[in-house]
């Protein structure tokens, strides 16, 4: 470990002289990657610094426990031993976790994409519940929600809805998300309070940068046509909306939110781009080994990933066997327990994979 912690100091002194030459300053791409790669090597090379600082502590203090002659003298230097002993254990399992290797994708901004699935009007409204729940989450965190696109269900909720979530480390966070969120309670339109079953996905994408995905206009058929609202009705008398299908994969994005096309037509792209690099990814996953596949972070839409049960104020994460009892709380944005307990799972996955 401790090998591998001086190979990442190292790269950390060549990473920031390199991120001060005019060669990497003239490339937008290099200074990016570069600028990502800085952020992960400092957070390690600092744990090293604080790692190396409380050994040398505790090498001092057993030093002097073993040339303490006074009793007293002798049982504060235990004392000290003991403190630095713990605190050596804490920082070298920081360490560890902190070796892992780097997500190049979790500092990114996330497109989140909702859409009711099997239980009609009720899937709609639980599809609501869902965006109200990541909303007031992004709110606790100060990231900034915006709404790209949506289409209303017939007694509330939604049917689909497509939102931009920017603040920093939001993927690293949301990417846990994405799959199939079920919900168990009696409907409102229920008269027998008969409990049903009703389910809506989750898609979480890291957005991608253009440099990242190029996306060839000879590739893209753009339509356009007026916007319409709840019902089918007409809100515009303007070609608004933008549809973008991306030929090659056959990829759709329709955007109608905005009154003006250039915006639609931007988001439509920005949404569009952020697909085709979820696409990539899933293609470098399917190469990757059985443990990887299974990953937390995978963002299988078509697993079912968690349950919330109304009745008992219960929800339960089915990849981790995690079962919370605050269900109201977690509808509220309270998800901190629920996806720290995630993220330590992930950890301690890959932690046994890469010593394996």
């Amino acid at each position: 470990m401790l090998d591998r912690a001086q190979i990442v100091v190292d790269r950390f002194r060549q990473v920031e002289a390199q991120l001060n030459s005019p060669e990497v300053l003239a490339d937008p791409i290099r200074l990016r990657d570069l600028g990502r790669e800085y952020k992960y090597l400092k957070r390690v090379t600092d744990i090293y610094h604080r790692y190396e600082t409380v050994r040398a502590a505790l090498l001092r203090a057993q030093d002097e426990l073993h040339s303490a002659n006074d009793p007293e003298w002798k049982e504060l230097a235990q004392e000290e031993v003991h403190r630095l002993t713990t605190l050596l254990a804490n920082v070298e399992e920081e360490l560890k976790l902190a070796l892992l290797p780097l997500d190049p994708d979790d500092e990114k901004n996330v497109i989140l994409e909702i859409r009711s699935g099997t239980g009609g009007d009720e899937a709609a409204l639980f599809a609501g519940d869902l965006a109200r729940m990541y909303q007031r989450y992004c709110e606790k965190r100060n990231w900034k929600w915006e709404l790209n696109d949506y289409t209303e269900g017939n007694v509330g909720g939604y049917k689909e809805l497509i939102i931009t979530i920017r603040g920093e480390g939001a993927y690293s966070w949301l990417k846990y998300e994405g799959g199939v969120h079920r919900v168990q309670r009696i409907p409102q339109t229920e008269s027998q309070g008969r409990i049903h079953t009703s389910a809506a996905s989750v898609a979480v994408l890291p957005e991608a940068d253009d440099i990242e995905i190029e996306i060839k206009e000879s590739d893209i058929r753009k339509d356009t046509y007026c916007a319409s609202g709840h019902g089918g009705q007409s809100v515009n008398t303007t070609y608004s909306a933008v549809r973008l299908v991306h030929i090659p994969t056959g990829i759709t994005v329709a955007i109608q939110n905005e009154r003006s096309q250039i915006k639609n037509y931007e988001t439509a792209l920005r949404i569009l781009r952020a697909r085709l690099y979820e696409l990539e990814l899933q293609k470098q996953r399917a190469q990757e080994d059985a443990i990887r596949r299974s990953f937390i972070s995978t963002g299988d839409r078509s697993a079912k990933i968690r349950t919330y049960n109304f009745p008992q104020n219960r929800v339960t994460d089915h990849r981790i066997g995690l079962t919370l009892y605050n269900l109201d709380q977690i509808l509220n944005g309270e998800l901190d327990e629920l996806l720290e307990a995630l993220r330590l799972a992930d950890q301690t996955q890959r932690l046994a994979a890469a010593s394996s």
